[in-house]
């Protein structure tokens, strides 16, 4: 992985990860680490608590625990880090040419959740207000209707 990377305040979001020399498009920045878990007991594990780092891989029933940098890359809807996964690994890999001083973001993609919303505050011009992927979006919007026609009869 890429040395020169620094956590530390961020304005989207607690702390975020910060490059402290450019990076090329393309290159590797970092994994997404951390104690594989199922689905189900990382649930249990976190069932009262608000902030996890919960990262879905494989056939999505498994989840990486998140600790180390990787957990510190923030969302946002217009990223320069996307997330690739490699034989049960993840990792954060540049987009695009990333300049020395600017933090790492990827979007998040988030599904299953038993939140009714994950609110974005990346601020970007193209920001979608949530940091659900679009396949999430599209599933709850056909339960709502669903729910609607069963309310309706």
């Amino acid at each position: 992985m890429l040395p020169g990377l620094i956590i530390r305040s961020s304005s989207i979001h607690a702390a975020g990860c910060y490059t402290m020399r450019a990076i090329k498009n393309g290159a590797r920045v970092c994994e997404y680490d951390g104690p594989r878990l199922t689905k189900e007991a990382a649930d249990d594990l976190y069932q009262d608590r608000m902030v996890t780092y919960l990262f879905g891989y494989g056939d999505k029933d498994m989840v990486i625990d998140g600790f180390g940098t990787g957990m510190f890359v923030n969302h946002s809807c217009s990223p320069n880090c996307e997330t690739i996964e490699e034989d049960g690994h993840i990792y954060v890999n540049a987009i695009r040419d990333i300049a020395a001083g600017e933090e790492l973001l990827y979007e998040y993609n988030l599904y299953d959740s038993d939140d009714d919303s994950q609110d974005c505050y990346c601020g970007s011009k193209n920001c979608r207000g949530t940091m659900f992927s679009d396949l999430e979006l599209k599933r709850r919007r056909k339960l709502a209707k669903t729910a609607e026609k069963a309310v309706k009869k």
